[in-house]
């Protein structure tokens, strides 16, 4: 039976959807961040200062619009001033360090170092700084706050809560990637350096790497043509036999820059001959571990598109952060390459059964090229990228069903997916007959001759329904008003997300609705008594479940 979502909710999704129709474009949310950043610094400090003194500092060389403090190999301080030229005013009364051990590379940027010129004097007023996190919750405390909340939905959404990227740390992606544009525009000045992937997709989770895009085709466009004459100049230039070849040494020798010059980056690593070539670097003074690479226009325009399914309904983004965290919690997604499933293919997973609801919740990558209009035209590298930008001109679903419901079908509708022949497609929203014999076919929504989840085998991907179709068991058989549960039992996407769950392995034939180990059956037996002896003390009957009969 479809659960619907209360009167106060709905009123809540039809507020939401107002608000949606009058956000920014991805564009041009991108575009006032990076110009943000460019007005910020970031400034080494005392753990324990006198912010009211430290702020009046700073404020001789400009009105400061916003700060935050922060922690990663020491505390920091993020800056925005009103004006650039006030960074400029901050760069002329700053001296470069002296020689003591080291010597100094001298190219200034805008990471600074602050230091009590008396210390002794001055630690009556200092006070330690309020630093914002920059990590997620760790999972025992996490399960602990879900088991407080009062329903499934509201577990899913706290969970986002925790996990997604803050207003600080989105500030501070964007602002390492203008100090890695500081450095590249000593050799392209024209460049641009901005975040993509999860950073600004909308379903980033603290914690996560950096991607970074060089971005250089604005280098020689539109050149002011002289109106008259008959001559018209060009740049001389390098040439090469293949943009692989020129991608390459652009970032084989920004990669250099960034590892002499560059103050704080760590491990810089040129990985070139991968299928998409990047620099991969730690920036210590951010806490980031970065990816840097160029001529990468496609993931661009996926990460649009992601922001756009983001923006379209709450409860896509709720889905995906639970689901991404179910998995990480089980062992089926790692950090590290192999055959697991990885964060893009469940997104793209849970954005197919989002479309497959009655109505559905989110349209098909098709229906969004249709409302495309000529500005959202893209052709990339002969691939259509085509989809509207503009929020305004995609109807609200009239979808109202609650999130515990959309967990439990989730997990019930891909254990029984046909993964034996069917494939997967945002594009089209509907089954397709697998045209390779990969485990897991899940096609590129842009790249449509790839599979995305090619790397997965047969292993992962059982482990994957198995404790899908078990999940789906357990929520099924919980008592939908959890009142009658203990706080400390975990219920509901709590118990999901027990560690114990994560120990079961896939053994033998899989049981469609069976449970496959000791320890789930441990977390189930626990629930059932829990709540049949609160039943009983109520004067009610204790229903049996089927399958524990």
């Amino acid at each position: 039976m479809c659960h619907k979502i209360p009167e106060e909710k709905t009123q809540l999704l039809h507020t939401d959807s107002k608000v949606t129709a009058q956000k920014k474009t991805f564009a041009e949310v991108q575009a006032e961040r990076i110009e943000q950043a460019q007005r910020t610094v970031l400034i080494n400090c005392p753990a324990t200062i006198s912010e009211k003194k430290f702020l009046k500092y700073l404020s001789h060389h400009g009105k400061i619009n916003s700060h935050y403090f922060y922690e990663s190999h020491g505390t920091y301080a993020v800056v925005e001033f009103s004006e650039k030229d006030s960074i400029a005013s901050l760069q002329d009364v700053t001296r470069t360090p002296g020689i003591e051990e080291e010597c100094a590379v001298p190219f200034k940027s805008r990471i600074f170092t602050l230091t009590l010129k008396n210390p002794s004097t001055q630690a009556t007023d200092q006070t330690p700084v309020h630093c914002h996190k920059q990590s997620t919750i760790v999972i025992n405390d996490l399960i602990q706050k879900l088991c407080s909340a009062d329903s499934v939905s509201s577990q899913l959404y706290t969970l986002m809560d925790e996990y997604q990227l803050t207003e600080e740390n989105i500030k501070l992606r964007f602002l390492a990637c203008s100090l890695i544009q500081d450095i590249s525009c000593a050799y392209f000045p024209d460049c641009t350096v901005k975040p993509f992937g999860s950073s600004v997709n909308t379903f980033g989770k603290l914690g996560c790497d950096l991607d970074m895009f060089l971005d250089l085709d604005e280098i020689g466009k539109n050149p002011k043509r002289a109106k008259t004459g008959q001559f018209y100049m060009e740049y001389q230039m390098k040439r090469v036999p293949s943009e692989r070849i020129a991608t390459q040494k652009i970032l084989s020798v920004i990669g250099d820059c960034i590892d002499n010059f560059g103050a704080g980056t760590m491990g810089v690593q040129k990985i070139l001959n991968a299928r998409c070539p990047l620099v991969r670097f730690s920036h210590q003074p951010t806490g980031f571990q970065c990816d840097l690479t160029t001529n990468n226009r496609v993931a661009l325009r996926s990460s649009e598109l992601l922001y756009i399914y983001g923006s379209l309904d709450s409860r896509v983004r709720a889905l995906v952060f639970s689901v991404r965290c179910w998995a990480r919690a089980h062992g089926i997604t790692s950090s590290i390459p192999g055959p697991w499933i990885t964060n893009f293919s469940l997104t793209m997973m849970v954005l197919f059964f989002l479309q497959k609801r009655t109505p559905p919740i989110i349209p098909t990558l098709d229906h969004l090229k249709d409302q495309a209009g000529a500005e959202d035209k893209h052709i990339v590298n002969g691939h259509d990228c085509t989809f509207a930008s503009n929020l305004n001109k995609i109807k609200p679903t009239e979808n109202t069903e609650t999130l515990d419901v959309l967990l439990n079908d989730f997990f019930e509708y891909f254990g029984n997916f046909a993964f034996n022949k069917n494939s997967i497609n945002i594009r089209k929203g509907k089954e397709q007959n697998k045209p390779e014999l990969s485990p897991l076919y899940i096609q590129n929504p842009f790249e449509q001759a790839l599979n995305i989840s090619k790397n997965v085998n047969q292993i992962q991907l059982e482990r994957f329904v198995t404790l899908a179709r078990e999940c789906s068991w357990i929520l099924q058989q919980e008592d939908k008003g959890h009142s009658s549960l203990s706080d400390r039992q975990p219920w509901g996407l709590a118990a999901l997300l027990l560690p114990s769950v994560a120990q079961n392995r896939v053994k033998g034939k899989k049981r469609k609705g069976g449970v496959a180990s000791e320890q789930i059956k441990s977390v189930l037996d626990s629930l059932r008594i829990n709540n049949a002896n609160s039943l009983v003390n109520n004067g009610a009957k204790v229903p049996v479940p089927s399958q524990a009969r």
